[in-house]
């Protein structure tokens, strides 16, 4: 599908500048009129058609491509925003590198999982992404790019994305993912769904009969299908439905992806590929925002995702004082403190340690929910993990129905119990290895 504009009706009246939200159009001249001038569509056109009922003159017509992805046929390959933060990449980069890899095995051979490295002395980090599966790497360094701003990075990044087209770009939803994203996604003019928790390849019915080398009839087909793209599934409605969605239109296709959620590949070290270095276009100008510091709290020092046990707590401690009991549960089994929403919106606790679908997608060996009832929003974060243990008065809270092993109870009662006999395994433990 494409517009096209009739010259021999334009009259250079501007209608169409006001109907389309996507300032896809621009004058050109041509004598043919009084005005000298009239209407062109650019790059920036999503196909939307609102301009067809704005010309009062007939002069805008939608018209059918040879095949619908014809203008999709520069956008190649998968791009992953590989996030490091103080010369470290982010577990959510290596995840989705493994996801893209299988993305790509079913849009076709040719197809490479490229990662995107932004920042400053940051070579060393090349590697790492090839033992992970990338095959490309684009590096983007400059001095004003150590540390992370978003109009630094969303300038450079944009950039890279229309001098070499990808045709996916995912990003890790993390704090600077959910940040970064959307900037670039505007200014591609493309489309961004937030917050997958899974992503599949959609693959046209011309592709899939040529596969199995079957006689086909075309003219049962649509013909503007797109010849790939992906279905991005997240939760919507409060967690209540998984919606799946795609991005027929335009390119590239952009994701971001919750971390945990996706597996990294098996590492093979020693692993190679070819580094493209992309001199970025910058200046202090581009920056308007200045870090004079970085503060590392004690937030950040959380680490549900990389977590083997999780101890959480929900509305059921009580109170903020619950989670003194929760932080001993957690040290004595090695694990890390979390919590449901009530939690952290009661002020008990801090947002970084909140599990679920506003907080963060954990798939721990070990998950202790302790006086949570387990709302679905909480579940989309957790279930996933190996085994569930559900502490809680309630024997019918959805929590219970999920969990592994239930324990119907007081947790103030409960986990002391637990933790006396932890102390117990450990001493019988000690006793007979010695």
């Amino acid at each position: 599908m494409a517009i096209e504009i009739l010259k021999e009706k334009c009259t250079g009246c501007g209608l169409c500048f006001k109907s389309c939200p996507y300032d896809a159009f621009e004058f050109e001249p041509y004598d043919g009129n009084k005005l000298g001038r009239v209407a062109k569509v650019n790059a920036k056109c999503s196909f939307c058609n609102q301009c067809l009922t704005a010309c009062r003159f007939g002069a805008i017509k939608e018209v059918q491509t040879a095949t619908g992805d014809d203008r999709f046929k520069d956008y190649k390959h998968i791009w992953v925003y590989a996030e490091q933060r103080h010369g470290k990449i982010q577990n959510v980069a290596l995840e989705l590198i493994g996801e893209g890899r299988k993305l790509a095995k079913d849009i076709s051979e040719d197809t490479q999982v490229c990662a995107i490295l932004v920042g400053d002395k940051i070579d060393h980090l090349a590697q790492e992404c090839f033992e992970y599966g990338a095959e490309k790497v684009y590096m983007i360094q400059d001095p004003l790019l150590e540390q992370y701003t978003t109009d630094g990075y969303t300038k450079v990044i944009y950039d890279a994305i229309q001098e070499y087209k990808p045709e996916i770009v995912l990003y890790g939803a993390t704090h600077i993912g959910r940040d970064l994203a959307p900037r670039i996604a505007a200014r591609c003019n493309t489309g961004l769904t937030a917050d997958c928790t899974h992503l599949d390849v959609k693959v046209s019915k011309y592709i899939e009969f040529a596969k199995a080398n079957t006689t086909l009839d075309t003219s049962t087909l649509d013909p503007n299908d797109p010849s790939t793209g992906i279905k991005q599934t997240r939760p919507a409605f409060g967690g209540n439905l998984m919606a799946t969605i795609i991005c027929p239109n335009t390119r590239p296709q952009m994701s971001t992806v919750r971390p945990g959620v996706m597996q990294k590949l098996e590492r093979k070290p020693g692993a190679t590929g070819e580094i493209v270095n992309v001199k970025p276009a910058i200046t202090k100008d581009d920056i308007h925002v200045t870090v004079k510091d970085v503060v590392k709290s004690a937030k950040e020092l959380v680490s549900l995702t990389d977590a083997k046990i999780i101890c959480s707590g929900g509305r059921g401690l009580g109170g903020p004082e619950g989670f003194e009991l929760i932080k001993e549960f957690a040290d004595k089994v090695g694990g890390v403190v979390g919590s449901s929403r009530a939690a952290v919106d009661a002020g008990w606790i801090d947002h970084s340690h909140q599990v679920g679908q506003t907080g963060t997608t954990v798939k721990p060996e070990i998950y202790f929910a302790c006086g949570i009832s387990g709302a679905i929003q909480h579940q989309a974060g957790m279930s996933g993990s190996k085994i569930i243990v559900a502490i809680n008065k309630d024997p019918d809270c959805p929590m219970m129905e999920i969990a592994d092993y239930g324990i119907v109870g007081d947790l103030y009662k409960v986990i002391p119990e637990i933790i006396k006999e932890w102390d117990n395994a450990e001493e019988l433990y000690d006793a007979t290895t010695r």
